[in-house]
């Protein structure tokens, strides 16, 4: 009889177990799940005075932008090709302490010059630093697009956050090299504007702005260019695998000058199963266009062995996925040339932050400008609540 009910409470026990497992499953793997943000708020904005000099060089150029949890800091990259200072990036304290960013918000800590192997300045002209990412070695990663003109290769190299010394410089496949012919290669000025690296620091990832020559067009009005999103192993330091990236076809407004520039300046890896935040900015002859997007690599083709998209049917490589998050020409402000984008520290609500940055090209009728935001970020956790929550709302 007692051997009966033992086998009787056996059942029980099992579906006592069985919720247990499965919240421990969702929690163990909470960390390193794919993440979805879910709303964009603006919290405000701050603008740095016009010629602003800092330990006599012009803060201006911004092109990237990186966050530094341990310290709370920013390091942004100026693209001055060492013309009026030597190339060089910025440290930067942004105040969201009260959930918002005040336009006096964004004090200049540090300047640091880029050196290279030698322990020398670049040369004028021999680099156009665009992107910036920060790694847990006191290090970041900094990608140039060289010269297409010039034939000076584009790089992404490692240097030392304290020094500015390059440490490491990372292969760039020969399809993304400019040369003589014009046949293949970057695009002058179109190349490599972004960098990212993942949460658990095993992959780099950068985009070119437009597309290689090899592969179609750049961007024209109400034309989109295929990019390629770039894959490193960090671990091996060696590149891996390419993505194509579509940009939006962008209608110019009001174009009198017949000047039209579109591209992804930007983009930032929000988890480590290939989900991104990405930035798309286009100047349409009266004022930008500034897009974000959800972006995700899962099902899409990797085309690394792929020299040119030209050569192929399209319909047989898979794009990634994107999702439009945000217009900001939706907001009421007046928006720059915003070119870099990364994530910030939590804001009071328990909220993530995010930061723009704008490249004022050192124009006198633009200006160095920094927005954030409050991201609504989900796990898939959170998500499976939800919509359990609103399955039992619809009974």
């Amino acid at each position: 009889m007692h051997l009966f009910r033992k086998i009787r409470k056996f059942p029980q026990i099992i579906l006592f177990f069985i919720p247990i497992l499965f919240i421990s499953f969702f929690f163990s793997n909470f960390s390193s799940a794919a993440v979805e943000i879910a709303e964009i708020k603006f919290i405000g904005s701050a603008t740095l005075p016009k010629k602003f000099l800092f330990q006599k060089t012009e803060v201006g150029g911004l092109s990237g932008i990186t966050y530094d949890a341990k310290n709370d800091l920013y390091y942004a990259i100026s693209d001055d090709r060492s013309n009026k200072a030597a190339a060089r990036f910025y440290t930067f304290k942004i105040d969201l302490s009260k959930g918002s960013l005040q336009d006096s918000g964004v004090t200049t800590i540090a300047v640091t010059p880029l050196l290279n192997e030698a322990g020398k300045t670049f040369a004028a002209g021999s680099i156009d630093a665009e992107g910036i990412a920060l790694t847990s070695k006191s290090t970041v990663f900094i990608s140039s697009e060289g010269d297409a003109n010039q034939l000076i290769n584009p790089f992404i190299k490692e240097f030392s956050l304290s020094s500015g010394r390059a440490l490491t410089t990372l292969t760039i496949p020969t399809k993304f090299l400019p040369e003589k012919s014009r046949k293949q290669g970057i695009r002058n000025n179109l190349a490599f504007e972004s960098l990212t690296i993942t949460p658990n620091e095993n992959n780099l990832f950068t985009v070119t702005e437009n597309a290689l020559i090899q592969d179609g067009s750049e961007a024209k009005p109400n034309t989109s260019s295929p990019c390629r999103i770039l894959q490193y192993n960090l671990l091996t330091n060696q590149p891996e695998k390419e993505y194509l990236y579509l940009t939006e076809p962008i209608a110019p407004f009001f174009n009198i000058s017949g000047k039209f520039a579109s591209g992804i300046p930007d983009l930032i890896a929000l988890d480590n199963q290939g989900h991104f935040l990405s930035l798309e900015r286009a100047f349409t002859g009266l004022g930008f266009y500034i897009a974000l997007f959800q972006v995700s690599l899962a099902g899409a083709s990797d085309i690394h062995n792929v020299e040119s998209i030209l050569a192929l049917d399209t319909k047989n490589i898979k794009p990634v996925q994107k999702k439009l998050l945000l217009d900001l020409r939706k907001l009421d402000i007046f928006l720059d040339n915003i070119e870099g984008l990364t994530l910030g520290p939590k804001l009071p609500n328990g909220q993530r932050s995010l930061i723009l940055v704008s490249d004022n090209n050192f124009n006198s009728l633009q200006r160095t400008q920094f927005l954030a935001f409050e991201l609504k970020i989900e796990s898939p956790l959170i998500r499976l609540l939800r919509r359990l929550r609103n399955l039992n709302f619809q009974r």
